[in-house]
């Protein structure tokens, strides 16, 4: 019986090995770690314009400048530190984008202090179960999940 090839997303370039790993490992895995939660921040806010790929290949350079993926070291990242990381070609060189990692990492740790975890504050918007979604062409986000979006969006900027 031949191999069948499993099946992907329209949006996975099969011919990258990375997206592919990533589709068939990660994506739409459900996670209950907050450090893995922490990567995935940092990362998506640097993705902002940009394609995944590019920053799936940059992974290990955001590891490696970013502590581990580690809330409280980042947090404590200090204007020198952001400087320094403005020259790593292992990540992507944006100073907003890199400031904007060490802001989330305290809001991060902010919603871990009141909530006890950050994985408890993301589960509760879905009621602690996960929810089936369309792959990204077909969603069409409306009504009770968008409501919940917006609610999480004012929630994290107030911190």
């Amino acid at each position: 019986m031949p191999d069948v090839p499993p099946q992907r997303c329209s949006w996975v370039n099969v011919d990258d090995q990375l997206m592919r790993e990533y589709h068939d490992r990660e994506w739409g895995v459900q996670t209950h770690d907050d450090r893995r939660h922490f990567e995935f921040l940092i990362l998506e806010a640097a993705q902002a314009g940009l394609s995944w790929s590019i920053v799936l290949n940059k992974r290990e350079g955001y590891r490696r400048a970013f502590s581990q993926f580690d809330p409280e070291k980042v947090a404590r990242y200090s204007p020198a530190r952001i400087a320094k990381l403005t020259a790593d070609p292992g990540i992507i060189r944006n100073r907003l984008k890199i400031a904007a990692a060490v802001k989330n990492a305290r809001a991060f740790l902010a919603v871990q202090k009141e909530f006890g975890s950050f994985d408890t504050y993301c589960w509760q918007f879905v009621g602690g179960r996960p929810r089936d979604r369309p792959e990204p062409a077909e969603d069409r986000r409306g009504g009770e999940e968008c409501a919940s979006i917006s609610s999480r969006a004012k929630r994290i900027r107030k911190l």
